[in-house]
């Protein structure tokens, strides 16, 4: 009796975490995603030489916990914590909780609303029309998206603002040495180019339910980093925030897709002013060839008196150059609107188990008042990608960018530059790329 009784406590022990998870269910999952190839990075316009080197390169590695409770009343409870996961260490990507789609919301006949850090819905929209990437050498990683060189633009609340070295990021209007809080590196991200790809973090994020294939969503990045500058005239206050908004329909059985977007990123390229760009996206799955189409433009407010005042210290649109002689860091003197455009077309094929890929994507030149002329840049890729399982696939195929006299469009991933350091290609310089990739899912 005494053993029956002990096998019995044992046993109920041993269930109690078993009925935990039933009541809260957690998982762990993930993306690995590799490519080895060979890589190379032409001679640049100013005519330094070109390179070619061999190279093992993560694209958004990740990894993370997610888990999910029923609250009863038809609302379930749930959170996401996502982080980078780089299988190279000279990559010089920390590995930062968190630093991903990481969030807590509840959801229910209502829809679904979190707070944290996300991809916004212009963001998301990629995920209608980019069916053409092998691995990740692709225009979403590199052109749709992504006008801003890889990293933060000026801010005056920043100190991870570039060219913070003492000197003030903002002319006159910011004292050195004062105090430089570190942003946020959406809210940092400002300036001429910055990106509306980025995910937003201090946010506020609601996603609808799905009716007849219809679904809206919103995202509000609050202005946390609100603060005036003593220095500045008349107290000028820096008010950074952003609003992303979108809405998305599939029909016909999921063959046809389309989603729309609009942006508007307030006191990022000047105090003062906002940022605003729209895009379209989509898709068509005919059978034999799945078609995506993607068309966005960005109009980045300038205030017609630069703001950076010439100073070239700041980082470079991509497509421009920091410090260059046609970007002065960001804004120039006297300039007022900067619009950007760009369009991309992406193919499937299927082939057994299998697809044939390919992509192309187009930056036009920047427009403006003052000349951007050598800002453009084209990006092609066509490969095949094998699917081994539902988590398994192995793909070989070849892509590369041609940039423009003054354009330095890249890949996320890609290796350094002639330097051997920096990741963003000299002014001119086209990175292209032979390679094999290999993607895994848990």
């Amino acid at each position: 009796m005494q053993k029956k009784f002990l096998t019995m406590a044992v046993a109920g022990a041993l269930a109690a975490p078993c009925i935990a998870l039933a009541q809260s269910s957690v998982e762990v999952y993930g993306t690995i995603n590799m490519a080895f190839g060979k890589f190379k990075y032409s001679e640049s316009a100013a005519g330094q030489a070109s390179v070619s080197k061999w190279d093992v390169a993560q694209g958004a590695s990740n990894y993370g916990l997610r888990g999910r409770e029923s609250l009863g009343g038809g609302l379930t409870g749930w959170f996401q914590l996502e982080q980078n996961a780089p299988l190279e260490r000279s990559n010089n990507i920390s590995i930062t909780p968190a630093s991903r789609n990481s969030a807590v919301g509840i959801q229910g006949g209502f829809g679904n609303v979190f707070l944290g850090q996300w991809t916004t819905p212009w963001a998301d929209l990629d995920a209608l029309w980019s069916i053409g990437t092998v691995g990740f050498w692709g225009p979403v990683t590199s052109i749709i998206g992504r006008r801003e060189t890889t990293g933060t633009a000026p801010n005056p609340n920043c100190i991870n603002t570039p060219g913070r070295t003492g000197g003030p990021a903002w002319g006159a209007t910011y004292p050195a040495g004062g105090p430089q809080p570190t942003c946020d590196a959406v809210e940092a991200n400002g300036g001429v180019g910055h990106s509306f790809w980025r995910r937003a973090s201090q946010s506020l994020v609601y996603q609808s339910p799905v009716f007849g294939g219809a679904q809206v969503k919103a995202l509000y990045q609050t202005d946390e980093g609100k603060a005036t500058i003593a220095s500045a005239p008349n107290g000028a206050v820096a008010d950074p925030s952003l609003w992303s908004l979108s809405a998305q329909w599939a029909g016909m059985g999921g063959r046809f897709r389309i989603g729309a977007a609009y942006d508007r990123h307030k006191d990022f390229t000047s105090m003062g002013n906002t940022d605003t760009g729209w895009a379209v996206k989509g898709g068509w799955n005919f059978g034999v060839a799945d078609v995506g189409l993607a068309y966005e433009t960005m109009k980045y407010k300038c205030g017609d008196t630069g703001n950076l005042a010439g100073s070239g210290n700041g980082q470079g649109i991509n497509g421009l150059p920091a410090g260059g002689p046609t970007s002065g860091g960001a804004c120039l003197a006297g300039e007022g609107d900067v619009k950007a455009k760009q369009w991309g077309v992406a193919l499937a094929v299927p082939v057994g188990p299998g697809s044939i890929r390919a992509s192309y994507s187009k930056a036009k030149e920047l427009e403006s008042n003052v000349s951007r002329a050598g800002t453009g840049a084209k990006q092609y890729n066509i490969g095949y990608e094998h699917r081994f399982s539902k988590r398994t696939n192995v793909g070989i195929g070849y892509a590369k960018i041609d940039n423009d006299a003054a354009a330095q469009f890249t890949w996320t991933g890609a290796p350094p530059v002639q330097n051997g350091s920096s990741n963003t290609p000299l002014a001119g310089s086209d990175p292209s790329t032979f390679f094999v990739s290999i993607t895994h899912r848990f």
